[in-house]
């Protein structure tokens, strides 16, 4: 890891405790560290989701979440910002984003990686479409989504 910001876009899976063991050693003079793992669901109650597509427009995508994590280092006092998105086809269980905080103290740690996850959820660059009985269907935020980011102000 280079530097106390690392943002990734990848088209390829990614392991989640081995990432984060590096992110670790990467900052040893931080008391807390905070991460917020997201995962193709299975589903929902209703039938099973199959796959998880996600797509996205390269020069829009990683600029928006670098400059998002340069406001989120800008707002908290953090040693070190991981963001990992994953594009391209999903199975259930597989990782999809990966957002991690590490700070001398824990709270800069947990409002950096939610307000993080709240800006990269709602404010989405990505397209996200799911597979179920077959079939495509297109997936837009939610209500809830945006009610998360407006806590932001």
């Amino acid at each position: 890891m280079a530097g106390p910001v690392d943002v990734r876009l990848l088209d390829a899976g990614f392991d989640p405790a081995a990432v984060l063991t590096a992110f670790a050693a990467a900052h040893p003079a931080s008391g807390g560290f905070v991460s917020f793992l997201g995962q193709v669901r299975a589903g929902d109650g209703g039938a099973a989701v199959e796959a998880l597509e996600l797509r996205h427009y390269t020069p829009l995508t990683l600029p928006a979440m670098q400059a998002l994590a340069a406001t989120v280092m800008a707002r908290w006092p953090l040693d070190g910002l991981l963001a990992i998105h994953r594009v391209g086809a999903m199975a259930p269980g597989d990782p999809i984003v990966l957002v991690a905080a590490a700070a001398r103290h824990r709270r800069d740690a947990f409002a950096a990686a939610d307000y993080a996850m709240d800006h990269l959820k709602s404010e989405s660059w990505f397209w996200k479409r799911e597979k179920v009985a077959g079939a495509w269907r297109w997936i837009e935020p939610r209500a809830e989504d945006f009610s998360d980011l407006a806590r932001w102000g």
